[in-house]
């Protein structure tokens, strides 16, 4: 009977994967479905030695040439399923565009080069430039965020891109826009204090020295400063990158290479991806209104260059600050290990000797407490960290500080309180001490030692 109970519940089990995926299919068939009036075709294309896959998408019915366009993508690893609402917009304007699924080979979390993207995006020209209703002469690129860096650079490299569209592009280096938009993300939930400091400007500083932020120093400038394409660039209520410090940083580079074909256009009720946003943070789903039909006039027109006013930012990046060597990722990893294995090592040593049921003189309370506490705070500090830093949440906040990180704090300020008062009765009791407790203490109050100018670079020993 037991026997025919799992059978059946295999099945069972089994049943409901395969409606699912026949509805996933089903669903992915259904989004494939062209917009009315328009067709879509599938294309290949190679660069660098891989495949890319990607999607032609046009009005139908339209007969003579037509500007071409090539979607450029964002960080990550994007797909051109997640710009079908620019690609249909786009194409209901009289554009061909192409949009396509970027590179997984040599691109990740922690490995990419804006060059090789530069060269699939180039690859994705050529491709479009081989089509019948395009007009060889009118196509450009369109990059979105981490695309507006890899854009500029591809253009830059072939005179068969004829116009560059940026849409919240930054003037700024990878890790300086990246800690620019963290310290809004973190503001936005209400946090104040060290946390400002500790995650958008020590955080980035380190994960860049420690090359887990590919193209951390990327600089653009050098490259906007060769390019002779018109750019019209477009940002929104940008809280990823700032609108007002881009777009003087785009205007002065192209201007010192004499190429002063700059259009500027901002659209303060739209987040980065200019989607309808009504502050900026919310993500939108629908275009905001105006924005293809500034790309659709400003290409067809070739003339129309009367630039917005800057937007009020209201707060300037910052320069990464400058690590010492023993800030260093190294150095950093090195301190957090060993005082990982000296609090664990001292808080197991004491549970081994109680088991065993020694009769020698039980450890000072102070101690027990700095080794629970320390590693209670370096492990719960690296877990928040990570859980900030990705998520991009908080949990709750209370007077500007998020619960967690003011739990972390007072983990950190007992631990200290621990640490004066453990090496007290370390010296006063010092002469009775077996071999092996000095050993213990001695090696407790070394990673005591390391764990405070640890804990006041990181944040957790200051407001």
């Amino acid at each position: 009977m037991m026997r025919v109970r799992w059978v059946a519940a295999v099945v069972a089990v089994v049943a409901v994967v395969a409606v699912v995926a026949v509805l996933a299919g089903q669903a992915q068939t259904a989004a494939a479905v062209p917009a009315a009036g328009q067709v879509e075709q599938s294309v290949d294309f190679g660069s660098g030695g891989v495949t890319l896959h990607g999607t032609v998408t046009a009005k139908a019915g339209t007969t003579g040439l037509r500007p071409g366009i090539v979607l450029v993508h964002g960080a990550g690893p994007e797909t051109r399923a997640q710009y079908r609402a620019e690609a249909q917009a786009m194409a209901q304007a009289g554009f061909v565009v192409l949009s396509y699924d970027k590179r997984t080979s040599g691109y990740s979390m922690t490995r990419r080069s804006y060059s090789q993207l530069a060269d699939d995006a180039l690859a994705a020209v050529r491709t479009l430039a081989g089509r019948a209703e395009v007009d060889a002469h009118r196509i450009g690129l369109w990059g979105f965020s981490e695309g507006a860096w890899v854009a500029p650079l591809a253009a830059g490299r072939s005179r068969q891109v004829s116009y560059v569209v940026l849409v919240g592009a930054s003037g700024l280096a990878p890790a300086r826009q990246s800690a620019w938009s963290l310290g809004n993300m973190l503001r936005h939930e209400g946090v104040a204090g060290s946390l400002l400091q500790t995650v958008p400007m020590t955080g980035t500083a380190v994960l860049s020295d420690a090359g887990l932020l590919p193209e951390a120093q990327y600089d653009p400038v050098p490259v906007l400063e060769q390019l002779h394409q018109p750019v019209l660039a477009m940002w929104g209520n940008d809280k990823k990158v700032p609108p007002a410090e881009s777009a003087t940083i785009l205007t002065n580079a192209l201007h010192r290479g004499s190429n002063d074909d700059l259009t500027l256009r901002f659209f303060q009720q739209a987040d980065h991806k200019l989607h309808v946003s009504a502050d900026g943070f919310a993500r939108g789903t629908q275009l905001t209104p105006g924005y293809v039909d500034t790309m659709a006039s400003w290409v067809a027109g070739q003339g129309h260059r009367a630039n917005d006013a800057l937007p009020r930012q209201t707060r300037q990046s910052q320069a990464l600050p400058a690590l010492a060597a023993w800030q260093g990722p190294l150095p950093q990893t090195a301190a957090f290990l060993f005082m990982a294995v000296a609090f664990a090592g001292y808080l197991l040593a004491g549970l081994v000797r109680r088991l065993r049921r020694r009769s020698a003189a039980p450890d000072p309370r102070a101690a027990r407490w700095l080794a629970g506490m320390g590693l209670a705070a370096i492990l719960g500090f690296l877990g928040y960290f990570l859980f900030v830093a990705t998520t991009l949440a908080t949990g709750p906040v209370l007077g500007g500080r998020p619960v967690i990180w003011a739990a972390l704090q007072l983990l950190s300020v007992g631990a200290v309180a621990a640490i004066s008062v453990t090496a007290v009765k370390a010296w006063r009791t010092r002469r009775s001490m077996t071999a092996g407790a000095r050993v213990r203490l001695g090696g407790l109050l070394t990673a005591g030692t390391v764990f405070v100018p640890w804990a006041l670079f990181w944040g957790l020993l200051q407001p």
